[in-house]
């Protein structure tokens, strides 16, 4: 057991300590930068929504891609503690009860849209697939009603019971759809990305 335990502490510092260094909040950053390697989704100039945002590589990182004429909104239950690029703002606000005053601030015809919302975790694997579930649910409502026609949306989902149903749900509003396990993720873990392409 201790040197599983040991490994695992090992492992995490690799990312956490290049995350540091590159000057980035947390180590998640890593799987947005797998996800951009392989479908370059975020381009000079686009509009990009960051859906639980904190605390704040992804947003970040999405600004660095965007560039000073592209725009990224963040949205997260608490605000953020890090410095922000002159190219993002970041509003405080519950994704699960999101009203038309939201979409006045936000502002809709977003290119990318980016969820790595996750819940409060129980330990219980089922509970918590079902509420990861609610939050991409809610994720890709929100993308349906903001994201132009051929852009794309990247979600966080744990496995669970629901995720065939999210998964063709992502489908059905998207041209073509991808399930996407970073390197970076930990192995053990039970999240996984659905991303949506080209949106109808």
């Amino acid at each position: 057991m201790r040197r599983n335990r040991a490994k695992h502490k090992g492992w995490k510092d690799h990312y956490s300590t290049l995350a540091k260094k590159e000057n980035f909040p947390a180590r998640s950053v890593y799987k947005l930068k797998e996800i951009q390697q392989k479908y370059n989704l975020i381009k000079k100039g686009d509009r990009v929504l960051d859906l639980g945002c904190s605390p704040g590589s992804w947003l970040i990182y999405a600004a660095e891609l965007t560039g000073k004429k592209g725009r990224v909104i963040g949205v997260d239950l608490k605000p953020l503690s890090v410095k922000i690029p002159s190219n993002a703002k970041v509003y405080t606000a519950d994704i699960l009860s999101i009203d038309d005053e939201f979409y006045e601030l936000t502002g809709k015809d977003f290119n990318v849209i980016l969820s790595d919302m996750a819940p409060a975790t129980t330990g219980n694997k089922n509970v918590d697939a079902a509420r990861s579930f609610n939050l991409c649910e809610a994720a890709l409502y929100i993308a349906q009603k903001t994201l132009m026609p051929g852009g794309s949306f990247v979600c966080k989902i744990f496995q669970g019971e629901d995720f065939n149903k999210f998964s063709d749900l992502v489908k059905a509003g998207f041209k073509k759809s991808r399930i996407f396990k970073p390197q970076s993720s930990r192995k053990a873990s039970k999240e996984i990305y659905i991303i949506g392409l080209n949106k109808n």
